[in-house]
């Protein structure tokens, strides 16, 4: 039994096959309608979530599978105490594999040591967000045509950006990409992800507080949002929430096939007007999350169609 906690836990070989398999999917939806007939997902997320949360659930029921689950603690027995190892243990009973969302780091690594179904992490407070990297892998791949070799800008809120902490992770196992890290000095990327992760594996990289300065040399473009839900005061968040706003007038200084993406929400960060750009794929980018854990259920379930 497998489980997925980092983007890590599958090498680059594996993550090409699983992003081979997403691709077919998209394009053989058919084949894959009664692939997970009879097989249950549940979904436990102790945090709100839209795309994460409902992609999941899309998935499988392309897939043919049906979903069970709850959308925040509130509604589970969280709020009568219950610990995350026993109601993994529950689950276990009830469903054949289980994405979860939790605020707490490691939550998901507690729940897979105890769970008897594969177990998915959907996002782990400010730590890591495997299958948005795997989307964001699908994405960057199918409309740039390749993984190594690019320059890509973070922006916004690197300090407690799981989206951009596990994109650094698996894109550092490409060859030649260059990370332009972008963000004012309260929200820059955690030194251990600095030190231990880009310095210790030679990657280049340089941090820059202006967008502008940065936008004439990126092949991608990665907005985030600043994150309401992880700072401690008010204060700051109001201080730093429209620090980058990219607009129509940045989009200008960028390459003609220059990508935006964004794990979404969005707050104030990209400008509706730059919906309309071709470049903009991070409506396209929620689309391929779908296909992306279509894949991945499919993988540690071991259906093969």
């Amino acid at each position: 039994m497998r489980h997925l906690m980092s983007p890590l836990d599958f090498s680059v070989e594996e993550l090409d096959q699983l992003l081979d398999l997403a691709e077919d999917i998209e394009k053989n939806p058919k084949k894959y309608a009664h692939a997970c007939d009879g097989k249950k997902l549940a979904t436990c997320f102790y945090e709100p979530s839209t795309r994460t949360r409902l992609s999941f659930e899309a998935a499988m029921l392309n897939l043919g599978g049906s979903v069970l689950g709850f959308a925040s603690a509130d509604s589970s027995s969280a709020a009568k105490g219950e610990s995350i190892s026993d109601t993994i243990r529950v689950i276990s009973c009830y469903a054949d594999i289980c994405a979860i969302r939790h605020p707490k780091e490691g939550a998901a690594l507690v729940a897979s040591s105890k769970s008897g179904i594969p177990v998915i992490n959907a996002g782990d407070g400010g730590h890591q967000h495997p299958t948005q990297t795997l989307t964001d892998l699908m994405t960057i791949r199918s409309l740039n045509g390749r993984l190594g070799n690019i320059t890509i800008g973070l922006c916004g809120d690197l300090k407690f950006g799981r989206t951009v902490h596990s994109l650094i992770n698996a894109l550092i196992r490409y060859e030649n990409v260059k990370f332009v890290l972008i963000s004012p000095e309260e929200l820059k990327i955690p030194d251990y992800i600095r030190d231990d992760v880009l310095r210790a594996n030679g990657i280049e990289f340089k941090e820059v507080e202006r967008l502008e300065d940065a936008m004439h040399e990126l092949d991608i473009l990665y907005m985030t949002r600043v994150q309401r839900e992880r700072f401690f005061n008010e204060e700051d968040y109001i201080r730093l929430k429209d620090y980058y706003i990219l607009n129509g007038e940045k989009m200008k200084l960028a390459k003609e096939n220059m990508l935006v993406l964004h794990p979404l929400p969005r707050v104030n960060e990209i400008s509706v007007e730059v919906d309309d750009d071709p470049r903009a794929a991070y409506f396209k980018q929620a689309q391929y999350g779908v296909y992306v854990r279509m894949a991945l259920i499919l993988t540690l379930l071991d259906i093969t169609v």
